[in-house]
């Protein structure tokens, strides 16, 4: 099974784990106008260059140079309705049948509303796809964290002591929680702040859903 790694336009890496993720990653797959950052790194992070295996979106921020030297793996997708994290993520899954893990790296910084906005798309993914039956691990890592989406009743093997965040848009979700320093089992997920900024009091973070939903996770 084989590893992908979608670049996005925010900030690019600068720890050891993101950036790792790269090097080892089978697959390559730069939204657009994020070619130009992948381009200045990959020789550090490689050793030589290494050109991704496809750039995909609007093409609304890559340079008519690169545009030119790299059509032969340029995908142009016009389309409005969807994010080009959205088609490179989409892209990878029609693609690849052999994929287990889709790193998104460059998801953050830059604007908060990118930053918002890709991370929650995490939600949208494991709402659309059954990633769990299809085998496939997606998750979003930067400097500071990683973040995934769950969907039901799950075990977080996060280490004790760990920052951990959990973010849902369904106020009707009730998650009973053990292992964490404060309890989430009365929240009420009626704005994203609820139950974020909270620590693990064991190496496992047990979440118990009331019903199948959807909740996204952040840990440092």
């Amino acid at each position: 099974m084989k590893s992908a790694v979608i670049i996005c336009n925010g900030d690019f890496p600068k720890k050891e784990y993101p950036r790792y993720l790269i090097g080892k990653a089978d697959i390559i797959i730069c939204c657009d106008g994020a070619l130009h950052t992948y381009l200045r790194h990959c020789r550090k992070i490689f050793g030589k260059d290494r050109r991704p295996d496809a750039v995909i979106g609007d093409m609304d921020s890559l340079g008519t140079a690169l545009r030119r030297k790299y059509n032969d793996i340029t995908i142009h997708d016009p389309d409005q309705e969807t994010n080009d994290q959205t088609k490179a993520f989409r892209f990878v899954l029609s693609r690849y049948k052999d994929i287990s893990e889709i790193h998104i790296i460059g998801a953050t910084g830059k604007r908060a509303e990118h930053t918002i906005g890709n991370l929650s798309l995490l939600m949208e993914y494991a709402k659309e796809y059954d990633l769990n039956a299809m085998g496939i691990k997606v998750d979003s890592v930067y400097d500071y964290g990683t973040a995934f989406a769950i969907t039901d009743t799950s075990e977080l093997y996060c280490g004790k002591d760990r920052s951990v965040s959990i973010i849902s848009p369904d106020s009707t979700l009730v998650i009973k929680s053990s292992g964490l320093v404060w309890p989430t089992d009365n929240v009420i997920f009626d704005n994203l702040w609820k139950a974020t900024l909270n620590r693990s009091s064991e190496d496992t973070v047990k979440l118990e859903f009331s019903h199948k939903s959807i909740a996204l996770i952040l840990l440092d």
